[in-house]
């Protein structure tokens, strides 16, 4: 399942979220999102989890919580 993250600090890298989203289960693919022009993180990311209940685990975990002093949201991802 994918998941959507923001609210992230522009300075969270993906290493970062991989880490903090491995807590709740297992990560395959994790995208942070980067301004083409800079180089520099937007504030989001996808992640996407090995299933279901550990998408909603890391959602439930981790939406809302405090990340690199920011309050990050996490919920699924739409196609």
């Amino acid at each position: 399942m994918k998941l959507l993250v923001r609210n992230l600090a522009r300075t969270t890298t993906e290493h970062e979220i991989r880490v903090l989203f491995s807590a709740h289960g297992s990560v395959g693919q994790c995208s942070l999102v980067l301004d083409q022009e800079t180089g520099l993180s937007k504030g989001f990311a996808f992640v996407e989890m090995a299933n279901d209940d550990e998408a909603k685990k890391a959602i439930s975990s981790l939406n809302m919580s405090s990340v690199a002093g920011n309050a990050i949201r996490v919920k699924i991802a739409k196609d």
